[in-house]
């Protein structure tokens, strides 16, 4: 269409601080996280704005395959034409590809893409994204292995006191009695009402794994996330099997073939496609229309004010993680809870706004 061709491609890179270091069983200590930010404009002078987040490592690489790779080969395509423009550079990019740096490139790009779309057509997010509803359910998810128990409950609780009927901890202890007292300890003190899983950000082996199911089965926990390497589709269908425990995963997860051995072997309950990894909103749609094909609930790693859209929109939506890297801080509006549940935005477009000036004083690219 005249007008919608793509004139220019511009990437930047921010490193944004933490209020406090966090920590995780996998990843050690986080200090700060990136924020990788894509706006295209088009020959008509409508831009759009995209984005992908690390946990402090690789921005600089990401930023550059925007920059340097995707971008030149990008300029004069129709924007509107966002799966074609997926599935080219899926292909184009191949040898260097499939998932890791290229999966986050693409998915800012992508991003960028269907913040276009809504504008063009006056249309939010949620609503091309399927409409199926407004409000999804939300959970606060911690990093939080790092924290004592005094101070983890604190932080639930003061999670429970924001609106939050739902909260995750970090679990992947050495010992796992200390993950169990842990446990313990969040249950008793948000009471049986209270949805809550663990995280182990797969640092577990399948036998530990199985340990754990059963010494966290008293508490009534709603899932347990990757316990294990999210490679080994087999070990989460053989934990799954042997324990009835619900498992959740897919913020690993790259690209629609990962997906799709997932679910065909990983005998998951739960399925979390992360938008900033997986080839954006067009990658997260094709996940959560896998996950309905297999009759699970969908739901959401990071960007829970992009993903609030994204989970709210699918007939099989599931919980939207509001996730400790909150993005949302540097946007000009944040996540808007009502009666426990996350309000998608009604804005054309993505509904995301970034807060520039705000965004300026962390730039590093």
């Amino acid at each position: 269409m005249p007008g919608t061709e793509i004139r220019s491609i511009q990437a930047d890179l921010y490193v944004l601080p933490l209020p406090e270091v966090m920590s995780d069983a996998k990843h050690g200590d986080h200090k700060d996280f990136e924020l990788i930010t894509c706006r295209i404009t088009l020959t008509d002078g409508s831009t759009g704005t995209g984005y992908s987040y690390t946990g402090g490592r690789g921005g600089h690489a990401i930023h550059a395959m925007i920059a340097r790779d995707l971008a030149p080969y990008l300029i004069g395509r129709d924007a509107a034409e966002i799966d074609q423009i997926h599935d080219d550079l899926e292909g184009h990019f191949h040898y260097v590809g499939r998932g890791g740096i290229l999966a986050f490139a693409m998915s800012a790009v992508d991003i960028a893409l269907w913040d276009l779309r809504g504008q063009a057509t006056d249309q939010p997010l949620w609503k091309m994204a399927g409409g199926a509803g407004r409000r999804a359910k939300i959970y606060r998810g911690g990093i939080d292995l790092n924290y004592p128990v005094e101070k983890l409950v604190e932080g639930v609780e003061a999670h429970i006191a924001h609106g939050f009927n739902a909260v995750k901890i970090k679990v992947g202890k050495d010992d796992l009695a200390e993950d169990v007292a842990r446990v313990a300890a969040v249950r008793d003190a948000v009471g049986p009402d209270i949805a809550f899983m663990v995280d182990a950000n797969y640092a577990l082996t399948v036998e530990q794994a199985l340990a754990a199911c059963e010494a966290f089965r008293p508490f009534g926990l709603l899932w347990f996330e990757e316990p294990i390497e999210p490679d080994d589709f087999e070990g989460y269908g053989r934990i799954s099997e042997q324990t009835g425990f619900p498992l959740a995963m897919g913020e690993n997860l790259h690209t629609i073939h990962e997906f799709e051995r997932a679910m065909r072997l990983s005998k998951l309950s739960f399925l979390q496609p992360d938008p900033s990894n997986c080839g954006g909103i067009t990658g997260w749609l094709r996940a959560a229309r896998l996950a309905d094909r297999h009759g699970i609930p969908v739901c959401s790693h990071g960007m829970q004010e992009l993903a609030v859209s994204l989970v709210s929109g699918q007939p099989n939506a599931g919980w939207v993680e509001s996730h400790s890297f909150d993005i949302d801080t540097y946007a000009q509006d944040q996540v808007v809870l009502k009666d426990g549940l996350a309000v998608a935005p009604d804005l054309p477009g993505t509904g995301v706004r970034f807060d520039w000036q705000k965004l300026e004083t962390y730039r590093r690219f």
